[in-house]
């Protein structure tokens, strides 16, 4: 998820990390926060492997500043990722917001299509949070008020996410 948010990012425009880690966090919110730690280790596996280019700068300060950006064979790699996510991009629900905040960069529209129907799939099954051993148990079924609340907050989501799905497909036709 990281990876795809970094290219995704850089896909738009060349950044500095600080720039990158902003824009990181405010996709990712306090769900999954990004550490510097986590972050800059990631870009240099990302360089190494030639999808990266560093330019050094002249900062507003005394320090020069790394300018990111994303070399042809980086903007190959996401539209590769975005084509085909692994099933926990389609699964989680903060892995899929980044597929989704990039899928644009997916030219291709019958592969948008087939990511989205994939999602589609996903959210058409039978689930829940809770279970009587392997039967699903629906927020009706529930006496505690909190898990309730969950199973009541996951299916209006849902089904928001499912007319949106619908329509959006529809206009990909």
């Amino acid at each position: 998820m990281l990876e795809l948010a970094i290219i995704g990012f850089l896909y738009d425009a060349p950044l500095h990390g600080y720039e990158l880690r902003k824009r990181i966090t405010a996709l990712t919110g306090h769900v999954r926060p990004v550490a510097e730690s986590t972050l800059y280790p990631a870009i240099m596996r990302l360089e190494k492997a030639g999808l990266l280019a560093r330019e050094t700068q002249p900062g507003s300060g005394a320090a020069p500043r790394h300018v990111l950006s994303l070399t042809a064979e980086g903007r190959r790699e996401l539209r590769r990722r975005l084509a085909e996510p692994g099933q926990a991009d389609i699964t989680d629900e903060n892995r899929w917001f980044t597929v989704l905040a990039f899928l644009r960069h997916l030219d291709d529209k019958p592969a948008q299509a087939a990511v989205l129907r994939r999602r589609l799939a996903f959210l058409e099954e039978p689930a829940s949070f809770f279970y009587e051993g392997e039967r699903p148990l629906r927020a009706e079924e529930l006496d505690d008020p909190f898990r309730r609340g969950i199973l009541t907050i996951a299916r209006a989501t849902s089904r928001a996410e499912l007319n949106w799905l619908r329509v959006t497909l529809d206009s990909l036709h």
